[in-house]
């Protein structure tokens, strides 16, 4: 198969799984090119992925999920110069170990001129970050500003064409990127799919840690939500 994408992996603090999700996603049929965005790590993130055979860039401060999303991107971007067409984006998360290699299925609708956007949904049960009032809050809004209902609108596994990544930049910060790039992609007219993978990834615990990281992820989502739900606006108010 003719080489047309790359993986795009923000990693912050992921050193006991980055390798094994490097190696796995470098085998995706298709993929040529593997870039690990280091997002401010003080561990061995880093070395670790460039060992496996990652291109790694690295933010001297953690900047967040969206600035690793584009950081990537746009790494991709100057090492496709040259190139007739520009290869598809696909994110994957840092902690999927071997099962990066079940990726596959997000890249095929892409390539076959189906979708501009496809979004994973876990076969597999796993407690996604944010499991319940945020995946409720991000499904919501997106159906009250699209029409469209996601299962796991929440999911950070996407492969985009990179006509569609740039029309959706900037993109919103923090953990409320899925969320926004969702929206804005179907407002603008984007063909926008789920697809069903057998992906798995560490889950989110339920302590004070993990409460906390819900309720960030709660703020940013509502923050994602707010210029693009009028009524969302309304009751969060000024900001």
């Amino acid at each position: 198969m003719q080489s047309d994408a790359a993986v795009v992996i923000p990693a912050k603090n992921e050193e006991r799984r980055i390798a094994a999700t490097v190696k796995a996603a470098a085998e995706l049929p298709g993929v040529d090119l593997v870039v690990m965005v280091d997002d401010g790590s003080t561990d061995e993130t880093a070395r670790l992925a460039a060992a496996a055979g990652a291109r790694v860039v690295r933010h001297s401060r953690n900047r967040g999920k969206a600035a690793a999303m584009e950081t990537g991107a746009e790494a991709v971007r100057l090492l496709d110069d040259g190139r007739d067409t520009p290869r598809h984006l696909l994110f994957l998360d840092a902690d999927l170990a071997d099962t990066a290699r079940d990726a596959a299925p997000l890249l095929e609708p892409v390539r076959a001129g189906e979708a501009d956007m496809t979004i994973a949904v876990f076969s597999s049960r796993v407690k996604l970050g944010g499991h319940g009032f945020v995946v409720r809050l991000s499904r919501d809004g997106i159906r009250r500003a699209t029409g469209w209902t996601a299962a796991q609108p929440l999911n950070g596994q996407r492969c985009l064409t990179r006509a569609a990544f740039e029309a959706a930049r900037p993109l919103a910060p923090g953990f409320g990127v899925e969320t926004a790039l969702t929206i804005d992609l179907l407002r603008r007219g984007f063909r926008v799919t789920e697809v069903e993978v057998p992906l798995a990834h560490r889950a989110t615990g339920t302590d004070w840690r993990a409460q906390m990281h819900r309720a960030r992820q709660f703020r940013d989502v509502a923050r994602a939500l707010a210029p693009r739900d009028p009524r969302l606006s309304r009751l969060l108010g000024p900001r």
